[in-house]
């Protein structure tokens, strides 16, 4: 438990025993004292007033002094300023944490096994490469799912592929009227790629169908839905579900060719599952709920065959669960998809990774999944996601204008290559090891500016400025690591173990060492509260703080020269476990921390 924790639960106890009125630690509010104002942390008690009856500063007085009575090895004294509770923590706290904590590996994990959480995440459609879309949807699922783990939950890390569906047709039909044979092998592309130049094709040729047919007279409604080559697709489309023996070798192959493709780039950003899922093996059972529940009249047919559900008794409408001519919905297969996780792995929570664009429908198939009795209904919930723009605009997949994943990382790196030279930090490196590190900076760079945002903005990502060694970056969180290294390379200290321990503290503690251990204390609470709200963000700005502390507390007290032998162990303590929280912090993020930039 970190001491800010332990501070509101002592507060809470307080209140009971004075005030006889029992209250969550939720309802205790307890910041870092803010830097004009004397103190370590101060409590919040303006709400405490409703059980005490009593004026916020001598509400304040009570509970101060509660404190001190109660654990007067922790506090040391408080003030009161305008109902505000300043709280002093003894030197002796700070030093039994540090030494205590500062060479633990697992400092900052919660230990004990929680309830198992199933994090989606990714969803690529295979008519295309990944784009810069999804690489938020990846580093944000990846990231979630770490932390969760790390807050002792036991996580499932799924994905499923979109495989199936009238996009996939689009760039079959394509690859059949006009690709003449060609392979990726053929033409030298990645296997992702070779089949969304397809995609691409088909929604020109698309294009210029709908302008022929709107200049001979037709609506664009009309043209739209009569283009010819949209009226193949569907008719391929109906083909699959039938199984034509000659469709599905076209899809088969040409899955193929993407997943090999997909393997490659998810090897790449390091993301990993548990369990993939296809819609092809999903739908089916999605068709035979939305058969059950159109038996028990929870859904309804209408007069052309479609199968609906109503809902506007929850304030939504009438929503289509399966089309007139049998083919499946997005929902069908969701709704499948939702019962196979749950019979696979029974978890109590189910956190879909999405794209905002898709909070209706996932608001309609958890109110579909209740209807239908699906156990884990009630635990789904939609981690819901901002798009990525580019300063030029929206990405559009159809018009190939979308930021390709692979060519977007290969760009970072090649920044990274160019930033790292300029500044002339290549020495001591053999061409092998400057290539991992340019890949391991440049991936930081954009995972960090991916992640530093709350997952609800919308991010207009600009490359320049990700990398950056003295801004708020990846890189500037991976240059503080590296340079703590060096740090313990020049003292010739490889291990914890190497380290002198320090029995006691005879000098008192300087500001600069006290905040940087107080800060450091708050790493689980850090990891907490970014698994409580599923928001990296919130460890991303912490490490940023950390790091931006550390380079201030370097400048200020030399570590190796420090005046004493006792101050010169301290500091490298402090040091240790700063190292520790910017690497185990920047693992939960996705992101490797070079030993030497």
């Amino acid at each position: 438990m970190s001491l800010q924790t332990e501070i509101k639960h002592l507060v809470a106890q307080a209140v009971e025993e004075l005030y006889d009125r029992t209250i969550g630690e939720e309802d205790v509010t307890v910041n870092q004292t803010k830097p004009e104002f004397r103190g370590d942390y101060t409590v919040v008690v303006f709400q405490l007033t409703r059980y005490s009856k009593l004026s916020p500063e001598a509400t304040a007085r009570q509970i101060g002094e509660y404190l001190l009575e109660n654990d007067e090895d922790t506090f040391e004294r408080f003030e009161v300023i305008k109902g505000f509770l300043n709280l002093f923590i003894r030197e002796s706290y700070w030093l039994e944490f540090l030494q205590e904590y500062y060479d633990d590996s697992t400092f900052g994990r919660h230990m004990t096994s929680r309830e198992k959480v199933m994090v989606e995440y990714s969803s690529p459609n295979t008519n295309k490469p990944l784009h810069l879309g999804h690489l938020r949807n990846n580093f944000l699922g990846w990231s979630v799912a770490e932390i969760l783990k790390a807050s002792g939950y036991r996580v499932v890390k799924t994905c499923v592929v979109n495989d199936r569906g009238i996009h996939i047709c689009k760039s079959m039909l394509a690859w059949m009227k006009y690709a003449q044979g060609a392979t990726p092998e053929t033409e030298g592309m990645k296997g992702d790629h070779f089949v969304g130049k397809w995609y691409v094709k088909f929604n020109e040729v698309y294009a210029q169908q709908v302008k022929e047919l709107m200049a001979a007279g037709k609506t664009q409604e009309e043209a739209e839905e009569q283009a010819p080559i949209l009226q193949e697709a569907r008719e391929l489309l109906k083909r699959w579900e039938a199984r034509d023996p000659e469709v599905w070798e076209v899809w088969e192959m040409m899955n193929n060719w993407v997943y090999a493709g997909f393997e490659e780039t998810y090897r790449r950003i390091g993301s990993d599952f548990d369990k993939i899922y296809y819609e092809s093996e999903t739908y089916l059972l999605g068709k035979k709920l939305v058969e059950k529940g159109l038996r028990k009249k929870i859904f309804f047919k209408k007069p052309d065959g479609s199968i609906w559900v109503n809902l506007t008794a929850e304030g939504l409408d009438e929503k289509l669960l399966l089309r007139s001519d049998g083919t499946s919905v997005y929902i069908t297969q969701d709704l499948g998809l939702a019962q196979l996780k749950y019979d696979d792995f029974g978890a109590e929570r189910s956190i879909y990774v999405i794209g905002d664009e898709q909070n209706y429908h996932m608001q309609v198939l958890k109110l579909v999944c209740k209807k239908l009795g699906i156990p884990q209904a009630d635990g789904i919930y939609h981690l819901s996601y901002g798009m990525v723009d580019l300063p030029s605009g929206k990405m559009k997949s159809r018009e190939g204008t979308v930021v390709d994943a692979d060519d977007l990382l290969d760009e970072m790196k090649a920044t990274a290559e160019k930033y790292t030279r300029e500044l002339g930090k290549i020495e001591g490196f053999q061409e092998q090891e400057l290539d991992a590190l340019f890949e391991m900076i440049g991936q930081a760079a954009l995972k960090y500016y991916l992640l530093r945002v709350s997952p609800q903005k919308r991010i207009v990502f600009h490359p320049g400025e990700s990398i950056d060694f003295q801004g708020h970056t990846g890189p500037f969180i991976q240059y503080t690591y590296a340079r703590i290294r060096s740090v313990f390379r020049k003292a010739r200290i490889r291990t914890a173990a190497d380290l002198p321990f320090l029995n006691k503290c005879k000098e008192a503690l300087l500001d600069e060492e006290k905040s940087l251990i107080r800060l450091l204390e708050q790493y689980p609470d850090q990891i907490q509260q970014a698994a409580d709200e599923l928001d990296p963000s919130v460890l991303a700005h912490y490490l940023f703080e950390v790091a931006r502390m550390y380079n201030s507390f370097y400048a200020e007290l030399p570590v190796a020269k420090a005046d004493s032998e006792e101050k010169k162990i301290l500091r490298l303590m402090i040091s240790w476990l700063t190292a520790h929280v910017i690497q185990s912090g920047m693992h939960l993020l996705g992101m490797q921390v070079p030993e030497k930039m």
